[in-house]
């Protein structure tokens, strides 16, 4: 194991890294980042195939049996203000560290491909859009991500900076749930809209709008135990645009999250009986669409134990962590990761990767217009992914 982290080459994957940084782009328009991906997989002499909307896959080695590695590609709606030399100037910015899950993926695909003879079985490559809207991985999962070989396993990385551990510590999921189940949804309150002097001619959106607000905040603090951990939030509302007329429509967007799949279906269920109910009390009408989601993330106990044993075996034992081992919120994650469609399909994991420690200047968390993740972890990526595929195919 030791030889494939000697081997990774610290200055191709940041070079295409920053490469897709500076090209960031969100959702499932990825031309530039698709472009370069195929390029690079072409380059290495592998047969990339095109995978739902804009997902790549691509396999190393030969056999019935695999296994499956993962990285995001997609950026954030951001505009960029971190200090790099290789910022983004479109709009999108790579806050959450997809573009450094691509790059230690694409250098994983050189390491792998160059050991191919070696692979006991296939290693599928799965390039993913999508991830932030939590719809890429099923819009895969519905176009042929599994289909051609039995994989016997899914793995993926994700980068986390502003963590109080040294860069380049890895994180391994303990066995059970890691990430939340979540859902995105939008409210369409219709009411009538009238002169701001006679409202008793029209029905107000935004009043029904404000108690849709108030009575949603019910559900966890008067319908769930303690023992059902969730989040409820509305993080948009929208109406009218002159102080003297009431208008016709209102609308909420909001997303929900939870760490058991029932209290999930519970929460959608509620947030559409509540915004019906509320909306009809006031005289008008709401309809509630769900915008994307993921279930909870479940990580297989058997793969969390031979990945942590292959990997503190590649980086040795103080560098490589149960997620259990850590204290407070860093056990789990609250944010979701729609990766959680695979693992309930076949046995997967997720591991961690430290990528920025704050008193080295890493103080913002992901999703901030200023953050940055230390680069020096990508050849570790690349060699952890690397890893977890050759031990997985025994």
């Amino acid at each position: 194991m030791h030889e494939l982290l000697s081997a990774a080459d610290a200055s191709r994957v940041a070079a295409d890294r920053r490469y897709l940084h500076a090209h960031a782009e969100t959702g499932f328009d990825l031309p530039e980042t698709f472009a370069y991906v195929w390029q690079r997989l072409t380059d290495m002499g592998l047969m990339p195939k095109k995978c739902g909307q804009c997902g790549i896959i691509a396999d190393i080695g030969a056999g019935e049996d695999g296994i499956l590695l993962r990285a995001d590609m997609d950026a954030l709606p951001i505009r960029e203000a971190a200090d790099v030399p290789f910022a983004s100037e479109n709009g999108c910015m790579h806050a959450c560290g997809h573009d450094l899950h691509t790059a230690m993926l694409l250098e994983a695909a050189r390491l792998l491909k160059a050991r191919e003879n070696e692979l006991n079985g296939r290693v599928r490559l799965m390039f993913q859009p999508a991830e932030e809207p939590l719809l890429g991985a099923s819009d895969m999962l519905q176009n042929g991500l599994l289909e051609g070989m039995n994989i016997r396993a899914a793995f993926m990385i994700h980068v986390l900076t502003n963590l109080a551990l040294p860069a380049g510590s890895v994180i391994v999921s303990s066995p059970g749930v890691s990430a939340p189940a979540a859902g995105m949804f939008e409210i369409r309150i219709q009411g009538k809209g009238c002169h701001g002097a006679m409202p008793h001619t029209g029905v107000d959106p935004i009043t029904i709008a404000a108690h849709t607000v108030l009575n949603l905040q019910q559900i966890q603090t008067r319908e769930l135990s303690l023992s059902q951990s969730c989040a409820l939030t509305i993080g948009m509302l929208q109406s009218g645009d002159t102080a003297n007329v009431i208008p016709d429509s209102a609308l909420l967007r909001g997303s929900l999250r939870a760490f058991d799949d029932e209290t999930h279906q519970y929460l959608v269920r509620r947030v559409e009986e509540i915004a019906r109910s509320t909306a009809e009390l006031f005289g008008g009408s709401a309809e509630t669409l769900m915008l994307g989601g993921a279930p909870t993330l479940v990580n297989d106990e058997a793969l969390s134990r031979s990945t942590l044993a292959a990997l503190r075996e590649l980086l040795g034992e103080q560098c490589v962590l149960l997620s259990h081992e850590l204290g407070g919120d860093a056990k789990k994650s609250s944010g979701s990761e729609d990766f959680a469609n695979i693992s309930h399909a076949v046995p997967s994991l997720m591991v961690a990767l430290a990528a920025g420690e704050p008193d080295k200047g890493y103080v913002f968390p992901a999703h901030h217009p200023k953050t940055r993740f230390d680069e020096a972890v990508l050849p570790i990526g690349a060699a952890v992914y690397a890893a977890m595929a050759i031990r997985a195919l025994g």
